[in-house]
């Protein structure tokens, strides 16, 4: 992996987020499940958004933000996904190429307007999406940065964008043409909503095209539907490489060949909002991948990159992760300062 001119590249939705401050009788009067994921049409996403307090508008999408992660930790990133050539889509390529990461998938000139997600905080500090996808539904093969994926030492596939069936075609185009240039292929499921809606198709994706597998606890029991953590855990040996399961405050849980490794979180002094915890975990833990370090320490960059996006609003790091990893893990600050070449960005 060492002589990989790219790190990480991720495909997702390319989404500007709308995050607002709720309480449990918004999600009740909007019908709305906390903690879950519900896509909308254009009208639905109208409705919901004229009853939001007011709120802060920040470029977002799971695989946006893990990239913009890896930037931040000093790691060659490149990013595909799909905008719309108006004002919201200039906004997320600004902020996307602002990280230092590649972004060179073409803005839709028709269709779809760029796809927003709001994003509404609850006082427990728990997130529940509203997402209009947009032109996100228009991602498809002809749309994939062949040239960063040949290039990139892990492709990371966001499990959201899995719901158009243009988009599945890329997932599988993009797993193929990763592995055919010697590269390693990984994806979060996302949501277990999602896993639910795409239980067999993700099953298959995984168990012929995924090398790296991120999943939540809830998730997890989706995919290998089980009711118990430590039973889904068995499960999931042997299908893939690499997984890494997120529990919360509990910390993780990686599989990573025959080991098994338990990692607790890293500390944070107050929770203030989740959105983007299982992002930055995962921008930790491929950044640490690419770095070829163990996979304690890939849990433990993961877990201290999830804790910095959880102590403010906003699914992308406001402090500088490079510096942070370095302070709080000083152990890895040699593997954080190798001599980078910069990403191209254009």
């Amino acid at each position: 992996m060492g002589g990989a001119p790219l790190e990480v590249v991720g495909i997702g939705n390319a989404i500007v987020d709308v995050l607002a401050r709720v309480d449990d009788a918004f999600l009740e009067h909007a019908g709305l499940v906390k903690g879950s994921m519900t896509l909308v049409d254009a009208g639905q996403a109208a409705r919901i958004y004229a009853l939001l307090p007011p709120a802060v508008e920040l470029s977002g999408g799971s695989a946006g933000n893990t990239i913009a992660g890896v930037a931040s930790l000093g790691g060659r990133a490149a990013y595909i996904g799909k905008v719309k050539a108006d004002q919201l889509g200039a906004v997320f390529r600004h902020d996307m190429l602002a990280t230092g990461a590649r972004f060179v998938t073409p803005a839709a000139q028709e269709g779809p307007a760029t796809a927003r997600s709001m994003i509404l905080v609850t006082p427990d500090a728990q997130r529940t999406m509203v997402t209009f996808l947009g032109s996100c539904v228009t991602l498809g093969p002809d749309d994939l940065d062949r040239e960063a994926i040949a290039g990139a030492a892990i492709t990371y596939m966001e499990g959201y964008l899995f719901d158009p069936p243009l988009a599945q075609k890329a997932f599988y185009e993009a797993a193929d043409h990763a592995h055919a240039n010697g590269r390693r292929v990984a994806l979060t499921l996302s949501d277990s909503f999602c896993v639910h809606r795409h239980g067999t198709a993700f099953r298959d994706l995984i168990d012929n095209h995924v090398d790296i597998l991120f999943a939540n606890e809830a998730e997890l029991l989706a995919l290998t539907l089980e009711s118990d953590f430590d039973h889904a855990v068995a499960a999931l040996k042997g299908k893939v490489s690499i997984a890494a399961c997120t529990r919360s405050e509990k910390g993780s849980v990686v599989l990573m060949g025959d080991e098994t490794v338990t990692v607790p979180a890293h500390r944070v002094e107050k929770v203030v909002d989740t959105t983007g915890a299982g992002d930055l975990y995962a921008a930790g833990f491929l950044l640490g991948l690419a770095r070829d370090l163990p996979a304690a320490d890939c849990a433990r960059l993961g877990g201290l990159c999830a804790a910095e996006v959880i102590s403010h609003i906003g699914a992308r790091p406001e402090a500088n992760l490079k510096t942070l990893a370095i302070a709080e893990l000083p152990h890895l600050a040699a593997a954080l300062t190798l001599d980078q070449a910069p990403t191209p960005t254009s």
